[in-house]
């Protein structure tokens, strides 16, 4: 589910796959927080409308294995250029989201178009693709500290298992 890109690094740059993969699994939220201000300003050209489908997933034994195909999922796509009212050529953003939202992935489509521009890139990078990693490591802590807490340690259950037989048998 996390991925190594999950983390922003200062040391190298944001490439379009980095951003992409961070975009997929931005919340809402956070993507119509930073993108309002700048989808106010710009006409949406649809490529692609938001359209649902199911993808297979598949799996692999041991991580290492044969591959087999573990189940289908839904998933929402879209493509479009955000091209401002003077400007003649946009790049089109794309995405891909786990789920329904439609909205989800217009956001995270014009997202990509803005990134690729280059005008706003400082300002998405350092205000929503930062945000989205921190709620991503969040997200991941959250989860660890769940596990962690179920988590039992069967060489002390033995252990303790086999002192308390002992003391009985002692006495």
């Amino acid at each position: 589910m996390f991925q190594a890109f999950d983390k922003l690094s200062s040391g190298r740059g944001l490439s379009r796959p980095d951003w992409m993969a961070l975009l997929a699994r931005a919340p809402l939220p956070l993507l119509e927080s930073a993108l309002l201000p700048l989808q106010s300003e710009r006409r949406t050209e649809w490529l692609r409308r938001p359209e649902t489908g199911l993808y297979m997933v598949q799996g692999r034994t041991g991580g290492t294995g044969e591959r087999f195909n573990l189940g289908e999922v839904t998933v929402t796509r879209c493509a479009l250029r955000s091209v401002k009212e003077d400007a003649s050529q946009a790049p089109a953003g794309v995405a891909y989201v786990l789920g329904r939202q439609h909205r989800q992935a217009e956001l995270a489509a014009l997202a990509d178009a803005l990134l690729q521009e280059g005008a706003h890139q400082e300002e998405l990078v350092s205000g929503l693709l930062v945000s989205v990693s921190q709620y991503l490591a969040a997200q991941k802590a959250e989860k660890q500290a769940q596990v962690q807490s179920t988590k039992v340690n069967f060489f002390t259950v033995a252990r303790e298992a086999g002192d308390g037989a002992d003391e009985e048998e002692a006495e």
